[in-house]
């Protein structure tokens, strides 16, 4: 059920980051830019369809990313979120890195995986690499959340 994604997976990708991009759930993220991260992202796929989607993205070298989570809304509340994040998860401990963060509006979600809410502040990486880049930079809504695994 969950892979690890291919360029074949990038177009059904980007339609459910768009689905909530629209609702200004998540970040819209071009086609090149998702190509570009093929290799982190983990994907749900149920009978032949994508249902969900999540990247694990090396920010640093004791930190990584994830981003662009997202679950059909047809398949949500049926533990795809859990199992994508926890993969995510795995994969940054045999790369060796012991703190994982996100930036969400999934809050209850992501707490309920063991993250905590921290300041941005802590993330200064994130904040030069990335988020200068958001539309939303420097007025950030995102709820800023670490796990150290």
């Amino acid at each position: 059920m969950i892979r690890k994604a291919t360029v074949r997976d990038i177009p059904e990708i980007k339609i459910i980051i768009d689905y909530y991009a629209r609702q200004e759930m998540m970040l819209q993220r071009s086609l090149s830019e998702l190509y570009e991260f093929t290799r982190s992202f983990y994907v749900c796929e149920i009978e032949d369809e994508i249902v969900g989607c999540c990247a694990l993205q090396v920010s640093w070298e004791d930190m990584a990313e994830i981003m662009s989570f997202a679950v059909k809304q047809k398949h949500r509340e049926q533990g795809i979120g859990t199992e994508l994040v926890r993969s995510c998860i795995n994969e940054a401990k045999e790369l060796d890195i012991n703190k994982v963060f996100t930036l969400t509006y999934a809050v209850p979600f992501f707490e309920k995986q063991g993250f905590d809410k921290i300041d941005k502040q802590q993330l200064p990486h994130k904040i030069w690499s990335g988020c200068i880049k958001c539309p939303k930079f420097p007025n950030c809504d995102e709820v800023a959340m670490l796990k150290n695994i």
